[in-house]
């Protein structure tokens, strides 16, 4: 993104509320965290120590260390509750000063997009990780009609934008080797909401689709006409915009060619650290 919030300047955008929401939706985000412990430990093969980059409030690593890991932390977000339970590390990951081969797994959930320098993050990891140990990534995909097109990115939170290309090029200069890289929805999803009336607009009618656009939605449209939520208005909404219920309805089938193409708008990575050979 250019231009960008400064390091200092993004704090700002990651007020106390921010990481109140892992508590207000807790049950989620524990189903999350299975899923991603599902991921970890089938890449690694074992339990042993984990670094979680990126930790929040640290409920992954205390979820992994119910599970049996030995866990530490990074997290450089001063509104962020305080861990007193494991080992956080309060700077920038490419920064902290940890041995080499540490670690059998370092995680980055949805954390390399926002900040703003991802190659030390790479490097960094692969400094840290034992020989043979992996790292687990999850960014958004840039080749995603959401990401591109639909306005669903986070900005000014998210920095960069990856593709699966972009993602082979950083491990391939740290010394990374991509196991696999799954494009679905099972940890976090990105769904292409407005992709037909993106269709609609954009390639039938030539016409550029804009951020009103990607804004569009039944809430969106009575604010605009000062229309109260009732069964008729919602009724007069659905019958005059006959292309929004289906692009709703055909959301999910056109979310499952996304994945079947590895289109979708989110990536998990897993690389791993070779093994030296003497």
């Amino acid at each position: 993104m250019n231009p960008r919030p400064s390091y200092e300047e993004m704090g700002t955008f990651y007020p106390a509320s921010f990481y109140e929401s892992f508590d207000k939706e807790h049950e989620y985000h524990e189903q999350r965290y299975s899923i991603e412990a599902e991921i970890v430990e089938t890449a690694a093969g074992h339990k042993g120590r984990l670094l979680d980059v990126g930790c929040a409030n640290g409920d992954f690593p205390r979820y992994m260390m119910k599970r049996g890991w030995n866990v530490e932390g990074v997290e450089v977000a001063d509104s962020s509750k305080a861990i007193t339970d494991f080992k956080v590390w309060r700077q920038e990951f490419g920064s902290v000063k940890i041995p080499d081969d540490t670690y059998d797994a370092v995680t980055a959930w949805a954390v390399l997009e926002h900040v703003h320098q991802p190659k030390r993050y790479f490097a960094k990891a692969v400094h840290v990780l034992k020989p043979g140990g992996v790292f687990v990534f999850l960014v958004t995909n840039f080749r995603s009609l959401s990401s591109w097109a639909l306005f669903r990115e986070d900005v000014p939170r998210h920095l960069y934008f990856f593709t699966e290309s972009t993602v082979r090029r950083y491990l391939a200069e740290v010394g990374l080797e991509l196991v696999s890289a799954d494009y679905s929805d099972k940890v976090y999803a990105m769904r292409p909401v407005n992709w037909l009336r993106y269709f609609l607009e954009a390639r039938l009618r030539g016409r550029p689709f804009t951020w009103q656009d990607a804004e569009f939605s039944r809430a969106t449209y009575l604010a605009r006409k000062r229309w109260a939520k009732t069964p008729w208005t919602t009724a007069f909404f659905l019958f005059t915009h006959p292309h929004f219920v289906f692009d709703r309805l055909l959301l999910p089938a056109y979310e499952l060619v996304q994945m079947g193409r590895r289109t979708y708008g989110i990536a998990t990575y897993v690389a791993r650290k070779p093994v030296r050979r003497i």
